[in-house]
């Protein structure tokens, strides 16, 4: 398969990074919501597509990141969606942190069109997708994985085939919930450091250097005490994901309190007008405690 021209649906955070690295590559047609959102990309190089079947129409793989289960699935059965191309083959490529079940149906609706599917959600956040260091999870078969390799391999790191359909969203669930767990960590980490009268500095140094070491401490750390809460990834994007990931538990009937836990802590931090902000403004819940 010589694949000359992608199509990208999503120009956020990750989007527009992933795009930067195909530009070097391919032919890029974008499509955002917010068509403002993608002027620096069409600036510099990607043309524009005015809807999703558009797209789909003038590419030979279709790659889609968007905030929620629901804008995916207008993007792919919408009214203007990917699925009203006429476009002979074709092979779409979610990297959406999405739900398994809709992965399977946009997998399902791909081959009764003669096309073929990927769900292949990635972890590493905006500095992943800016270094092209992502770690992409892949559900579907290996003869499309190989197909569009090259492409994924744009802007990851690592790219696995976790298994069907489906797959790559339940590893991502996997993910997320071992997130879920570094996060509330750092976070109550800092505030018992900071209680303590420590240097949070060195703190952060020593702990990040010993058995306590990852990847929320090395990244999210350093911009809690420089009160960088801008989004890497948002707080209302991982609120998401934790209530995905708790809601695929539970259809396996698994009781996972600290997961649990998480979400609550996350549902409060968007409560509370911080939604927008990046994961590690959860230390906005704890910062100001009367004891503090």
């Amino acid at each position: 398969m010589t694949i000359k021209t992608i199509g990208f649906i999503g120009t956020g955070v990750m989007g527009k990074s992933m795009i930067r690295h195909l530009l070097k590559k391919y032919k890029v047609v974008v499509y955002n919501r917010t068509k403002e959102k993608a002027l620096d990309l069409l600036e510099e190089g990607a043309t524009w597509a005015d809807t999703p079947c558009d797209v789909a129409n003038q590419a030979d793989v279709v790659l889609t990141i968007v905030g929620y289960p629901k804008g995916v699935e207008e993007v792919y059965f919408g009214g203007k969606g990917i699925f009203k191309s006429t476009k002979e083959h074709l092979v779409v490529v979610d990297l959406t942190t999405s739900t398994p079940t809709l992965a399977k149906r946009i997998n399902e609706e791909a081959v009764a069109r003669s096309w073929e599917a990927l769900d292949a959600p990635v972890s590493g956040g905006d500095l992943g997708a800016k270094n092209g260091t992502l770690s992409t999870m892949v559900g579907g078969t290996e003869e499309t994985l190989e197909k569009v390799y090259p492409v994924l391999d744009c802007f990851s790191k690592t790219i696995t085939l976790q298994g069907t359909a489906g797959a790559g969203q339940h590893t991502k669930m996997a993910n997320q919930i071992m997130i879920a767990g570094t996060m509330t960590g750092l976070t109550e980490m800092l505030v018992y450091a900071k209680a303590a009268g420590l240097d949070m500095d060195k703190v952060l140094q020593t702990v990040g250097a010993g058995s306590a070491a990852n990847w929320s401490l090395s990244n999210y750390g350093p911009r809690i005490l420089k009160e960088d809460y801008s989004p890497g990834f948002f707080a209302k994007h991982f609120l998401k994901d934790l209530g995905i990931a708790l809601d695929e538990a539970e259809r396996m009937r698994l009781f996972l309190p600290a997961t649990l836990q998480a979400k609550k802590l996350y549902e409060t931090l968007c409560d509370d007008g911080f939604a927008d902000d990046g994961t590690q403004a959860l230390i906005k819940l704890y910062w100001n405690l009367p004891n503090e």
